[in-house]
């Protein structure tokens, strides 16, 4: 499912350190994330005047940056003024996505050395009109991908930073494949997460999920198992590999951009008995409950 470009964001204004038209928003060629990606950052959707899990979402930033060593980290007053004045400025109270991305800022000179960083740094807020990446009513086809998801003996996925590469590859490999993305494996062979999201499976009534080592340990994901505890639907985080997921009643993503997304096909094989499971519609309608109380009210 390709994003399209949305007429409504031709003339938003976009905070890089600052507010700006979006013609001018830019950063220096002496950026940490231009010269190594060295940054890390999160999503946050608004719905109907509240910015969802926006707390969470701060704390796993200053999380992140505090792994990769990023001094002067802006506070989180900060960051939330940044956030509130961006979606001000564009009147986006719904339907609206914000990227918040943090850099390590702007080096003296070129190099990857972080004593080359002086200058403090770069907050971007990217706030867009846009709905929803996949449509949660049609469901999504996946296909399993050649690359491995990072794990932390070489870069800990905890840190949610934006070295991506492996993720676009594996995307690429969907894109060539004809599907909507790509689950990729964990160094062992089993199941880790999408190059987008998280990954839930069902299973004769019991929530199944892979432990958060390779994987990212999303927000959605978290919420996902609180929410099943409330319903009383048993969850368990466990290996799961690619037979368990062919053979599930019903399999789903989460995730900010997609939210809690239906699995039609992985490598061709159908999701057996989804249509007669219930699982999921019952937690896709527990997270629409969610909004205000995990919602920060947009004072505007």
């Amino acid at each position: 499912m390709q994003q399209k470009y949305n007429p409504q964001n031709a003339d938003i204004q976009v905070w890089v350190n600052g507010l700006c038209a979006r013609h001018e928003a830019k950063v220096s060629v002496f950026d940490s994330v231009v010269q190594g990606g060295d940054a890390v950052w999160e999503g946050i959707r608004i719905y109907n005047g509240y910015a969802f899990m926006l707390e969470q979402h701060i704390d796993r930033m200053h999380y992140s940056a505090h792994a990769l060593a990023f001094a002067n980290i802006p506070s989180r007053e900060e960051i939330k003024q940044a956030v509130f004045a961006t979606l001000e400025a564009n009147q986006m109270h719904d339907n609206a996505h914000i990227r918040l991305t943090l850099t390590r800022g702007e080096k003296v000179t070129s190099g990857m050395d972080p004593r080359l960083n002086q200058a403090g740094c770069t907050l971007i807020v990217l706030a867009e009109h846009k709905p929803p990446v996949y449509d949660n009513a049609q469901g999504i086809r996946l296909i399993t991908s050649a690359i491995r998801r990072n794990n932390p003996q070489f870069l800990d996925s905890k840190i949610h930073h934006n070295n991506l590469l492996n993720n676009i590859l594996a995307k690429i490999e969907a894109n060539v494949a004809g599907a909507d993305d790509a689950v990729m494996l964990d160094l062992l062979g089993f199941v880790a997460e999408t190059n987008a999201t998280n990954l839930f499976m069902i299973k004769d009534g019991r929530l199944f999920t892979p432990h958060a080592d390779a994987c990212l340990p999303g927000i959605t994901r978290k919420l996902v198992l609180e929410m099943a505890a409330e319903l009383g639907i048993p969850a368990i985080e466990k290996n799961l590999s690619l037979t368990e997921f062919y053979n599930a009643d019903e399999v789903f993503t989460t995730g900010t951009m997609g939210e809690l997304t239906p699995v039609h096909e992985i490598d061709g094989r159908q999701i057996i008995n989804r249509a007669n499971a219930t699982t999921l519609s019952q937690l896709q309608q527990h997270f629409t409950s969610k909004i205000p109380v995990y919602g920060v009210k947009l004072p505007f």
